[in-house]
């Protein structure tokens, strides 16, 4: 049996955490593929609609390669559905002490002020999203913060795109960002698989290294 990844692995496998919603089971094979496809193996499947559970299901079956983790976990019954369907590791918007408690899945829990990630901190955590990173301070607050808490290491998501990633991925506690930007909805249901492989191996040789 493999040893399961840890988070630290997991955001410093690339330097792009792709934020995926999947509208349709169909899209979810060609979408790994066309992000694998431009380097991007870890790859985040936000339970936002019906078919998540299914996508994480079939991309952790027929792409083993991939890294597949379950995004918007809300509560530990979340967590343990998304590792039954194959998730490798799970994100959540903030953090809560029964989240915090759960074992199914190594866990990037989000969190947008100190008191926040001291209480994370407090619950085991130093690998954190920093969430929504644009709206809650963005550079200047994740700067803030590794004054004090310098054995903290964030993925900043929301707001983030090609424009301003490089200005958080230059941040001493910045792993990785967390993006939507390399597999934009239109692109996907208008299946333009090459554009999105093409977003995505941009991002990589642009921010990787």
């Amino acid at each position: 049996m493999t040893k399961p990844l840890d988070v630290h692995t997991i955001m410093t496998t690339g330097p792009v955490l792709p934020v995926m919603v999947i509208p349709d089971i169909e899209m979810a094979l060609p979408l790994a593929d066309a992000l694998m496809a431009g380097g991007i193996k870890v790859l985040e499947i936000t339970l936002r609609t019906d078919c998540a559970l299914d996508a994480i299901k079939l991309i952790a079956k027929e792409r083993p390669d991939a890294i597949v983790g379950a995004g918007t976990l809300l509560t530990p019954k979340d967590a343990e559905k998304a590792a039954e369907a194959g998730a490798k590791f799970g994100v959540s918007p903030g953090l809560t002490k029964t989240l915090a408690k759960q074992d199914s899945l190594p866990l990037l829990p989000g969190v947008s002020t100190a008191s926040e990630v001291m209480k994370a901190l407090e619950w085991g955590f130093e690998r954190l999203k920093f969430f929504p990173a644009v709206p809650a301070g963005g550079v200047p607050m994740l700067k803030g913060i590794g004054g004090p808490l310098p054995q903290v290491k964030f993925c900043p998501t929301g707001g983030i795109g090609l424009n301003n990633a490089a200005d958080f991925l230059a941040l001493d506690n910045v792993l990785c960002v967390g993006g939507s930007w390399v597999a934009p909805e239109k692109a996907m249901k208008e299946g333009q698989w090459g554009e999105i492989s093409k977003l995505a191996a941009e991002a990589v040789q642009k921010f990787a290294g």
